[in-house]
């Protein structure tokens, strides 16, 4: 699984003219789930985004989990695209949306089992994502 995770001042999800979620300040976690990916790693890349320490402190970097903030994850299939040849993208490392989405589903769930709040975007849909990253501090995770 990949994460490109942002610290953000505000980031919102809209769908059809509908914000579904929104957050501000946190971590926008766009998730991409591979086809070899399992509960296992989506759980693993949970805790690796709530306890990421990118957040300033007075003692040094602080982690959403430290100072309870929360995450807006969005479903992003296209952080598996293979770029290397051509000009076309290849999506074949990607998982397929019934594998994929029940993996993005873990994450939230382990991060809400965590004590997170978190907003989501809608898997599948067509989505605008608007994000005032903050610094900017933009990271890629992977499990």
């Amino acid at each position: 699984m990949r994460a490109v995770v942002s610290r953000v001042s505000t980031a919102a999800v809209t769908v059809d003219g509908e914000v579904v979620g929104e957050i501000g300040p946190g971590l926008l976690s766009l998730v991409g789930v591979a086809r070899h990916d399992d509960p296992g790693r989506a759980r693993a890349l949970a805790r690796k985004i709530h306890e990421l320490r990118i957040f300033p402190g007075p003692d040094g970097e602080l982690s959403a989990s430290d100072l309870g903030l929360p995450v807006l994850v969005v479903s992003q299939f296209t952080l598996y695209a293979d770029t290397r040849k051509g000009r076309r993208p290849s999506w074949q490392d990607a998982a397929p949306g019934d594998l994929a989405e029940p993996l993005v589903e873990d994450v939230v769930a382990e991060l809400r089992a965590r004590g997170c709040t978190v907003a989501t975007g809608r898997f599948g849909a067509r989505m605008q994502v608007r994000s005032v990253n903050d610094g900017p501090m933009t990271l890629l995770l992977e499990v």
